[in-house]
C-alpha cells in the first residue's frame, strides 16, 4: 500500500478514486507521564514521554487507515492529512488522519 501526503505518486497514475479513508485515535496521558511532562517545562527539553504517546498514536492510526484502504479495495492513500488535537482539561490527545483511497493503473 502506497501512503502519500501529496495529491499523486510520481510515475503512477491513478485509475479510480474510491472514497475517503479515515484512522482516529483518542488517548489519555497516564500521571508519570503528565509529571515528567511538567518537570520539562520547567527545566527545559523534550518530553519523551509524550513523543513516545504521539508515534504510538501515529502508527496505530496509519494501521488502522491502511485497513480500511485494504477493506475497500485500494492499491494506496493519496492526500494524507494529519489533524492533532488537545481534548479535556489537556490530558487527552487526539489524532485523525484522513486521505483518499484510490486504485493505480
Amino acid at each position: 500500500m502506497i501512503l502519500t501526503t501529496t495529491d499523486n505518486v510520481q510515475g503512477r497514475e491513478i485509475s479510480e478514486y474510491l472514497g475517503l479513508v479515515f484512522g482516529e485515535q483518542v488517548n489519555g496521558i497516564n500521571f508519570v507521564k503528565d509529571i515528567g511532562a511538567g518537570f520539562r517545562n520547567i527545566v527545559g527539553g523534550r518530553s519523551s514521554g509524550y513523543e513516545d504517546e504521539v508515534i504510538d498514536m501515529r502508527d496505530d492510526c496509519i494501521k488502522e487507515i491502511t485497513k480500511r484502504a485494504n477493506e475497500m479495495g485500494a492499491d494506496g492513500i493519496v492526500g494524507l492529512r494529519f489533524d492533532y488535537e488537545v481534548l479535556g482539561q489537556g490530558n487527552m490527545i487526539m489524532l485523525s488522519i484522513s486521505g483518499t483511497a484510490v486504485k493505480f493503473k
